[in-house]
């Protein structure tokens, strides 16, 4: 925890945008028993003890909380953090953390249907909420599916992450602009982020040129921020 901790303030230290957790309650890489902590506790944490990036989780698992709740979770660390809350959503797919917890897994079908239906109470639970976010609190889907997914990022995202490569990341973008385009939204309302691992920052002008408009750096513990400092220096010229 204390080298998590140091990482999340020395990146807020460095002016990054943006600090991200993910939400799973196991490791996905490494030793799969190893030492990890729940995501949306480390983002309160975080957003008191950092002052300048947004911060967030890439991305909530739906299944995992009554939406109703991560609306008024989300509320919450937005005013913990003064207005810089992101309530990243996804429909789940880490079958041990569904197994173990003890929520049904289902089929990729139905934890798609699940989202499609806590997408509007979310929404409903936010308009609601005394008092309400500081801001605009954005919602960020993740995922690239292009029946679903996707079609949902159009109606109720601010902001849509997926992956590279460059050629995968452009298609899903024009697969997500033609969706706004179905439903009478302007592609341009929605802010696309890119999610790159260390090895990848080398590809970062292309995905650029693809679309991406935020990249999302994943760093794994101990937190080497080598790679972030190599990213903002070329981000910055």
């Amino acid at each position: 925890m204390h080298d998590l901790r140091n990482a999340w303030r020395e990146a807020d230290r460095l002016h990054v945008d943006s600090i991200w957790t993910w939400d799973h309650f196991f490791p996905l890489y490494g030793d799969p028993n190893g030492p990890h902590f729940e995501g949306w506790t480390l983002v309160t944490a975080m957003a008191v003890e950092t002052s300048h990036a947004q911060v967030g989780t890439m991305v909530t698992g739906n299944s995992y909380r009554n939406p109703d709740l991560l609306a008024d979770m989300a509320r919450t660390v937005d005013h913990l953090s003064g207005g810089r809350a992101i309530l990243g959503i996804g429909a789940g797919w880490f079958e041990r953390d569904y197994r173990e917890y003890g929520y049904e897994f289902g089929t990729v079908a139905t934890r798609l249907k699940a989202l499609g239906e806590s997408l509007p109470r979310i929404k409903s639970r936010l308009a609601k909420l005394n008092p309400p976010p500081v801001g605009k609190m954005p919602i960020l889907i993740g995922g690239g599916g292009e029946k679903v997914t996707l079609r949902l990022a159009a109606q109720y995202a601010d902001m849509w992450n997926t992956f590279g490569p460059a050629e995968n990341y452009r298609h899903k973008s024009q697969v997500l602009d033609e969706w706004c385009r179905k439903q009478g939204r302007n592609p341009a309302e929605i802010e696309r982020t890119v999610d790159v691992r260390p090895q990848e920052i080398e590809d970062v002008d292309r995905l650029l040129e693809a679309g991406a408009q935020y990249v999302v750096l994943e760093l794994g513990h101990p937190f080497d921020l080598r790679p972030l400092e190599r990213l903002l220096t070329l981000a910055r010229g």
